[in-house]
């Protein structure tokens, strides 16, 4: 639900636009106020996603108002005066309602207000997503034995389950370290961009695949992964995206 506040100093406006908010599934109703001062009041306690704000009120107007706050939430003007459309859209508001608003007008703006909610949430999903992420250039700790042994990830080769320990294959080391992890939390610590479960028992770096064949993956110098059945459409379907001169 995108969570609305009312600004607006003329009473049937505001009874008005709560009707309307009402009326559309996917807006909620969370305040309606009569200035900006009481606004304030009602943004520091209260999540608000968009402001119906009137441009034209006492003591400050609405364009000054959204000015004010450091960090505003999605705006939609109102105003009797469409001299002050230029004003408002000056603010980066997602849209401009005329009064006497009819709820068509109305509709199409929150429409707009509904697909802007969805692109900043869309947005700040990504972000969230990159900051988390862990680049390959990145290492990772590991306990194995008594020590604690840093592992540059892009050296990882593959990790191989044993109950509930764990093998990490590390390029040019002879043999793996052994560390007490489960699958799960490895799987979740390598970056899904470079690493997949390939096998209940295997994740491989795809980044360092020589062949596959006969489902099993090949690191050369006879190393070999198996593919199993629950995993290997995910698999095939990233090589496929990856094909070059597709076969008959």
């Amino acid at each position: 639900m995108i969570r609305c506040l009312i600004i607006d100093d003329e009473p049937l406006a505001v009874v008005q636009l709560e009707k309307y908010i009402e009326r559309v599934p996917f807006l909620e109703h969370v305040a309606s106020c009569h200035s900006a001062g009481e606004a304030f009041e009602v943004l520091v306690s209260n999540e608000v996603d968009v402001m119906f704000v009137d441009i034209n009120m006492p003591d400050i107007d609405g364009v000054q108002f959204v000015r004010s706050l450091s960090d505003p939430p999605m705006v939609v003007f109102t105003t009797a005066y469409s001299e002050f459309a230029v004003d408002g859209f000056r603010v980066n508001a997602v849209d401009y309602l005329l009064k006497p608003i009819g709820f068509d007008d109305f509709l199409r703006a929150a429409n707009k207000v509904n697909e802007t909610y969805a692109l900043r949430n869309a947005a700040k999903a990504t972000l969230a997503m990159q900051n988390n992420s862990v680049e390959c250039t990145d290492s990772l700790f590991v306990k194995s034995d008594y020590r604690i042994l840093r592992v540059p990830i892009n050296s990882i080769v593959y990790v191989e389950s044993m109950s509930e320990y764990v093998r990490i294959f590390v390029e040019g080391q002879p043999k793996p370290i052994i560390s007490l992890l489960s699958m799960k939390k490895i799987e979740e610590t390598l970056p899904g961009n470079c690493f997949m479960r390939v096998h209940r028992s295997y994740i491989a770096n795809l980044n360092k695949i020589k062949e596959v064949s006969k489902m099993r993956i090949s690191y050369g110098d006879n190393i070999y992964v198996p593919i199993g059945d629950m995993y290997k459409d995910a698999l095939y379907d990233y090589i496929d995206r990856r094909l070059v001169g597709k076969g008959h």
